[in-house]
């Protein structure tokens, strides 16, 4: 497989089961949303991934983010764009491998995880069927200049009220973007910083149950 991984199979066996694949933030593991598998419906496959670059101390990342005095804080485009290709490759292995439902792909990423799921839904179009997009934000470097009108995808987009990390008005820009774009989708706002609440939690975990 392209990227490390760990598994929940779904709790009854089915030929062809809905997947739920799990990108983590900048600096974590694929630990970390694992957390909310117990949680999620039991007929879903969820795979947690793990980003390819190892910042030590069990932390990875899908791209660097650069700190210099003249241009603050920047992405490499280089890495993301090699991230981007490598979890479009292992959805299809997974695919493959698990004999999922053609359908049925959902991508969940948090923060850094989120950026890349939005730029691979418009880079690699109906490659996933739905986008759950939490404290992330569309990153206009990171996606095509023109975005296929073929696209079928629909997004879930959460964000904390007072994020210091990613501000709230970055995630605010998603909505009529998507609008822009013909594409359904959901923003919601909670009262949290760079994290995920549990009513927000529940939200998407009904957001998700209602396209099972």
């Amino acid at each position: 497989m392209s990227l490390h991984y760990i598994v929940r199979k779904p709790e009854q066996e089915t030929e062809n089961p809905p997947v739920l694949i799990l990108l983590h933030g900048y600096g974590s593991n694929e630990q970390d949303l694992f957390s909310f598998a117990e949680e999620l419906p039991k007929e879903l496959l969820i795979i947690s991934a793990q980003a390819p670059y190892e910042m030590g101390y069990g932390g990875y990342a899908w791209y660097a983010i650069n700190f210099d005095n003249e241009n603050g804080k920047f992405s490499d485009l280089k890495q993301a764009k090699t991230s981007i290709d490598a979890i479009a490759s292992f959805i299809e292995e997974i695919k493959v491998k698990y004999n999922t439902k053609p359908d049925k792909t959902f991508l969940l990423g948090f923060s850094q995880g989120a950026i890349l799921s939005y730029s691979l839904s418009f880079i690699y179009p109906n490659k996933v069927n739905h986008v759950i997009a939490l404290s992330g934000y569309i990153n206009n470097e990171m996606i095509p200049k023109k975005i296929s009108d073929k696209i079928k995808t629909d997004y879930y987009c959460s964000h904390g009220t007072v994020d210091q990390v990613l501000p709230v008005d970055w995630a605010r820009k998603s909505k009529p973007f998507l609008d822009n774009l013909n594409l359904q989708n959901h923003y919601s706002e909670y009262n949290v910083g760079h994290g995920v609440a549990p009513q927000n939690f529940y939200s998407f975990k009904s957001w998700i149950e209602a396209r099972l």
